[in-house]
C-alpha cells in the first residue's frame, strides 16, 4: 500500500515558538569577541585573513609594504603556481587555443605542459568525460530538484557508489578520482538543469552526448543547446571563465572547506560535496547573480543609459537603501582582498566588449561600465573606504553568461565546474603535506550551573 504524505504544516506553531526560544538564549555578547581578541571570520581588525596554512597553488596580491612596513593598495594580481594569471591567458588567447585544460594540468602538477603533455592530459580529461550508465535516468531523473547545485552535489555524493575505491586517499587514487570529476561536473551540472527545465518548467527534454573532442567550455555549450552550436567567440569567452574561477587561493570559502573536510581523512566524493555546499552560499558562489538582478532593476529604472547624471542619482539611492532590495549594496563592486582592482575583472573585460558586440548589446556594456565607474567613486567618497574599490569578477560574469544564454540557475554550478580544479589541487597538496586535522579552538563564555531535576524545574 503506497504510503500519503504526511503534512506537517500544523506543526508550524510549535516549531515558531522553539525558533525563539533557540534565537533567545544562543545570542553572545558582541564586546566578548574584542575582549578575547577573537578573529571573526577568520579577519582581523583590518580585513586580512589569519594565516592558517601554506601553499604554493595560487597567490593572490592586493598591497605592497613600503621599507617602512606600512601596507599600500595596489592593483591587484592573481597567480597560479608563479605565473600571472593575466600572462596566462594572454598566452593561450594569441595561439588560438582553449586555457581550461592547460589551467587545470598547471594546478594539480606545479607546472606548464608541454605540447605533449597537453595533448596527452586534454584526451585523458575526454576519456573521462561520461557518467556510469543509467545515471542521467535512475539519478538525475527520478527527482529532479529545483536547486541545480544540491543536485550537482547529490549526484558526486551517489557517484562515490560507483567506485570500488572509493575511500582510497592514496595519491594515484585521489588524482584519478579528481580528474574524473573535473571531467564530468559539467555533464552532471547541465544534465540536472535539463531534468529541472523538463519537469519543473515544461521546456523540452534533450540530452546529449559529451563530445570527447571538444574542450570543457565548448562541451558546456554544446550539452546545453538544442542545436548543439555555438560561435568561436562564445566557446573561447567561457573558456576564459572557466580558467578565471578555477581558483582563488587557499583562504576564499570553499576552498578552505576543502582543507578542512579533507584534513579529516575523508573521501574525494566528500570533500567535493562539502566545497560545492559552500559555493551555493549567496555570500560566495551566487554573487553575480545579485548583479544580474541588480542590473534588470537599474535598466528598469534609468531611462537614458548614457546619462552620467541618472545614473549618479539612481547608484546614490541603491548605496542609501532607498533603491533595489535596499541593502545599501553595489553587487560586483568591492572584494574582501582586492582594492584598487580584481585582475580577473581587468582580464574579463575586454572579452566582454568582444561578446557585447557580437550579441548586439553594447548599450548594456556601456551602461555596465558607466556603474562600476560612478559606483567606484560613490562608494569611496560614501564609505570612506581606505583602500579603494573595484569592480570584483562577478560584476561581468553574469552579463557574459547572459549573453551566451545561460539559464541563471547553471551560474552557481558553472562556477563549481571551473574551481574543482582548485579545490583538487588543494586536497591533493593538503593529503601530501599536512597528515593533521584542522582543529581551530571556539572559547566557551557560557557560565556553568548545576543540573535541576525535570520535577523541579
Amino acid at each position: 500500500m503506497a504510503m500519503m504524505e504526511k503534512d506537517f504544516s500544523r506543526l508550524t506553531p510549535q516549531i515558531e515558538e522553539l525558533a525563539k526560544k533557540c534565537i533567545s538564549n544562543n545570542q553572545l555578547d558582541a564586546t566578548l569577541y574584542d575582549k578575547y581578541e577573537v578573529k571573526r571570520g577568520l579577519r582581523d581588525l583590518n580585513g586580512k585573513g589569519v594565516l592558517t596554512g601554506l601553499t604554493e597553488i595560487s597567490e593572490i596580491v592586493a598591497s605592497f609594504e613600503d621599507e617602512n612596513g606600512v601596507s599600500h593598495p595596489c592593483d591587484g594580481q592573481l597567480f597560479y603556481r608563479g605565473i600571472n594569471v593575466e600572462d596566462l591567458i594572454a598566452g593561450f588567447t594569441q595561439d588560438k587555443r582553449f586555457g581550461y585544460e592547460e589551467a587545470t594540468y598547471l594546478l594539480l602538477f606545479g607546472k606548464l605542459p608541454n605540447k605533449a603533455e597537453l595533448e596527452e592530459f586534454t584526451a585523458l580529461l575526454g576519456e573521462y568525460r561520461c557518467i556510469p550508465p543509467n545515471f542521467v535516468r535512475d539519478i538525475i531523473m527520478k527527482k529532479p530538484s529545483k536547486d541545480i547545485m544540491n543536485a550537482v552535489a547529490r549526484s558526486v555524493l551517489m557517484l562515490y557508489s560507483y567506485d570500488d575505491r572509493a575511500d582510497d586517499v592514496s595519491i594515484p587514487n585521489v588524482i584519478r578520482q579528481s580528474l574524473q570529476l573535473i571531467s564530468e561536473l559539467p555533464l552532471l551540472a547541465v544534465y540536472s538543469y535539463q531534468a529541472y527545465h523538463h519537469y519543473h518548467k515544461g521546456g523540452s527534454l534533450i540530452i546529449h552526448e559529451p563530445d570527447p573532442k571538444l574542450s570543457t567550455a565548448e562541451n558546456i555549450l554544446h550539452l546545453l543547446r538544442a542545436d548543439g552550436k555555438y560561435t568561436p567567440l562564445e566557446a573561447e569567452i567561457l573558456d576564459v571563465a572557466l580558467v578565471l574561477h578555477a581558483e582563488h587561493g587557499g583562504g576564499n570559502n570553499s576552498t578552505f572547506t576543502t582543507h578542512v573536510v579533507t584534513s579529516s581523512g575523508t573521501d574525494t566524493y566528500s570533500s567535493v560535496v562539502s566545497s560545492l555546499s559552500s559555493l551555493k552560499g549567496p555570500k560566495h558562489g551566487g554573487a553575480n547573480i545579485k548583479v544580474v538582478q541588480m542590473f534588470a532593476d537599474i535598466k528598469e529604472h534609468i531611462k537614458n543609459w548614457d546619462d552620467e547624471e541618472e545614473i549618479t542619482a539612481y547608484i546614490d539611492k541603491i548605496l542609501h537603501k532607498e533603491a533595489f532590495d535596499k541593502t545599501g549594496l553595489v553587487y560586483g563592486m568591492g572584494h574582501a582582498v582586492y582594492s584598487l582592482s580584481d585582475p580577473r575583472a581587468r582580464a574579463f573585460k575586454g572579452f566582454v566588449e568582444q561578446l557585447s558586440a557580437e550579441k548586439h548589446r553594447e548599450d548594456e556594456f556601456r551602461l555596465m561600465a558607466n556603474v562600476e565607474r560612478i559606483a567606484s567613486e560613490l562608494i569611496a567618497k560614501e564609505r570612506k573606504i581606505y583602500k579603494g574599490v573595484s569592480a570584483n569578477v562577478d560584476f561581468y560574469s553574469g552579463f557574459v553568461y547572459s549573453m551566451l544564454g545561460l539559464p541563471t540557475e547553471l551560474y552557481t554550478p558553472i562556477f563549481a565546474v571551473a574551481r574543482i580544479a582548485g579545490w583538487s589541487a588543494h586536497r591533493i597538496e593538503e593529503l601530501i603535506n599536512c597528515n593533521k586535522i584542522i582543529r581551530p579552538a571556539y572559547r566557551n563564555v557560557c557560565e556553568r550551573r548545576e543540573y535541576i531535576s525535570l520535577q523541579n524545574r
